[in-house]
């Protein structure tokens, strides 16, 4: 309770810019775990999926194959998805619908990380902001004080301002510091796109007159 009691005392005491600063904070939060929880469902194992796919490939089971990635609904396996439909088409348009369907995927991968380094940078000004107006009130204040009260009065007013600058920099370290971790998950996750579906072109490229064969039994 004591720390809850010096935080609300000192969010209080950083005036108005205080305000501001928090709703930095709550939306770099939501985004940070709305981000985090997307990138989580969007990770597969790229090993065993490749797997999977290769021994339904080889063997002719376009359908086969096409459940596969249906049965685990991440970004790549829709976009290798698309790719299996096209099959029986020339290679250039397999490659061609694989790279469309990218596009409207990999969008929903970047989207709204790179505001979290943003928002981490304007909490920061938003705090030395506070903490200059801060100054500026104190050394004011003290104006047509007695010398002998300035310095106790210029000390605790410089201490107060300086809360803004702290909470900023609370604020924005960590939104930096999730910017960083999910900028790397995405990565991650866009890498994993890029070598599956050329793994997977290539297989389907290697195999189509037995995938032709299966497909037409089927």
């Amino acid at each position: 309770m004591s720390l809850l009691k010096t935080l609300a005392d000192a969010f209080h005491e950083g005036g108005w810019p205080m305000w501001p600063i928090l709703m930095l904070m709550i939306i770099s939060w939501g985004i940070s775990i709305e981000r985090a929880v997307y990138l989580k469902k969007a990770g597969i194992d790229k090993e065993k999926l490749l797997a999977l796919l290769k021994s339904q490939i080889m063997a002719g089971n376009i359908q086969g194959a096409v459940k596969v990635c249906s049965g685990n609904p991440t970004p790549v396996t829709r976009i290798i998805q698309t790719g299996l439909t096209k099959f029986n088409r020339p290679d250039a348009e397999v490659q061609a619908a694989m790279d469309e369907a990218a596009l409207k995927e990999i969008p929903k991968l970047e989207t709204r990380t790179g505001y979290l380094a943003m928002l981490g940078n304007v909490a920061t000004l938003v705090g030395l902001l506070g903490t200059i107006l801060g100054l500026i009130h104190s050394f004011a204040g003290v104006a047509g004080v007695d010398p002998s009260m300035k310095a106790t009065l210029l000390a605790k007013g410089i201490s107060e301002a300086m809360n803004c600058t702290a909470f900023g920099l609370i604020c924005a370290i960590p939104a930096l510091l999730a910017f960083a971790v999910l900028n790397g998950a995405t990565q991650h996750v866009l890498d994993d796109i890029n070598e599956l579906s050329v793994q997977v072109v290539n297989l389907v490229v290697g195999h189509k007159s037995a995938m032709k064969a299966g497909g037409q039994q089927g």
